[in-house]
């Protein structure tokens, strides 16, 4: 089981977590932990992008876990956006219609523009 979790922040304070591996029910756990201390460290107003173009296989544990990150986010008056997924991971956002809550951007740079507002 591969699995990274790379957290930067650039200039403007957005924190870009980029992930490598699968977001399943064994790897998950790591990149909620890492939610949950963004989203109370960060100040009153968030701001996250997850760079999935490294993640390869996502399973409902990793599906819950975004979402879950997102309702933190927004619960503390910040943004969460993705960023580049791989075609089989697009498509378990369509099938399950998450794409219509949280968007998946083709481009970092995008994702990005998306949380700075």
């Amino acid at each position: 089981m591969l699995f990274d979790l790379e957290v930067s922040t650039d200039d403007d304070g957005v924190v870009v977590c980029t992930i490598v591996g699968e977001l399943d029910v064994a790897t998950a756990p790591k990149l909620r932990q890492e939610l949950v201390r963004l989203a109370s460290a960060q100040g009153p107003a968030p701001r996250v992008v997850i760079d999935l173009a490294g993640v390869d296989f996502l399973d409902s544990t990793g599906l819950g876990v975004l979402l879950g990150g997102l309702k933190r986010v927004r619960s503390h008056g910040g943004q969460l956006a993705l960023a580049r997924a791989e075609p089989q991971v697009l498509k378990v956002f369509e099938v399950t219609r998450v794409i219509e809550i949280l968007p998946v951007h083709d481009e970092l740079d995008a994702a990005l523009a998306a949380v700075r507002g």
